[in-house]
């Protein structure tokens, strides 16, 4: 396997607490040296989850050499809100936006309305993102389909108007089934869509959450998933070993089969994602400058 010919990108979620903030420069720091094409931060609409996602991208921007993407959802903002974020966005440097509608307020699986005066929908969304910026923009793509969405036809529809409002790479959702990938880009190509469609990783850091993240996403979990972390409720130990070898052989099986850009859900842990990535191929680059190792702010102080 030509290293050379893999391109991985990995997600990040700002921190709330100081524990948290050091764990995810951690991860950082283990995970800059593989050289991804980007990493992206996710967000939350409104109040301190858009702060933090803005401070953690203007970090990852001043202090490293990373490229980052950042989030940017619809849900509960006007079309001068949204604006606003992108425009500061540009301002401090960000070339690449994560352009998302976003769960409803009262959380996933109640009924999404778009603000009166906002975005109506992830397409729009990037048209607005083109109008006030010149930015890059990925969107989302659901193998399963959208849960919100009537059928699978339909969600590639909405794809595609994000597509032709100016989106020029899909990240999948997660998926443990590497067919449901490959049938939905079947479909996908079939529709005239060509952009990159890159698979979604999610590394099982706990099996519990990810049914849990599962459920609310319209994402299956297979029973041989489940049959492998049965019984290991209280064994963290054998729990990882097994998450390890679940990715393992999902992303070698995609390659196999001729995936070669992937994007992984970091959870803000960087140990299995990197496991991945070293059989992928991937060793720390040697070109990204002598930086030294990030520290939370409350020690940088």
């Amino acid at each position: 396997m030509s290293a050379s010919r893999i391109g991985v990108s990995f997600e990040f979620f700002p921190p709330k607490t100081a524990e948290m903030e050091q764990a995810l420069w951690e991860a950082i720091n283990r995970l800059a040296p593989l050289q991804p094409n980007f990493v992206s931060v996710t967000y939350g609409a409104g109040g301190s989850t858009r702060e933090r996602t803005h401070s953690t991208v203007k970090r990852i921007l001043a202090e490293t050499m990373l490229t980052p993407a950042a989030h940017l959802t619809c849900v509960g903002a006007t079309r001068e809100d949204a604006d606003a974020v992108i425009g500061a966005y540009a301002q401090a440097g960000v070339r690449h936006i994560v352009a998302l509608r976003g769960d409803p307020p009262d959380g996933a699986g109640q009924r999404y309305a778009p603000h009166p005066d906002g975005y109506r929908n992830a397409a729009d969304l990037v048209a607005g993102i083109k109008h006030v910026a010149d930015i890059e923009v990925s969107v989302s793509a659901y193998p399963e389909k959208h849960p919100d969405s009537i059928s699978v036809t339909a969600d590639i529809d909405m794809l595609k108007a994000k597509v032709d409002a100016g989106a020029t790479r899909a990240i999948t959702q997660f998926f443990f089934e590497n067919d449901l990938y490959f049938r939905y880009l079947d479909r996908v190509r079939e529709a005239g869509i060509d952009i990159p469609i890159v698979p979604g990783i999610l590394p099982v850091q706990n099996f519990k959450t990810t049914r849990t993240f599962a459920a609310r996403c319209g994402a299956s979990i297979p029973a041989w998933l489940a049959d492998r972390f049965d019984g290991l409720d209280d064994d963290a130990a054998t729990r990882k070993l097994i998450a390890a070898a679940v990715a393992a052989e999902q992303v070698l099986d995609l390659v196999d089969r001729g995936v070669t850009d992937f994007h992984f859900y970091t959870m803000n842990r960087a140990d299995l994602v990197y496991a991945v990535c070293h059989l992928l191929g991937l060793r720390p680059g040697k070109d990204l400058g002598a930086r030294a190792p990030l520290q939370p702010e409350t020690e940088r102080a």
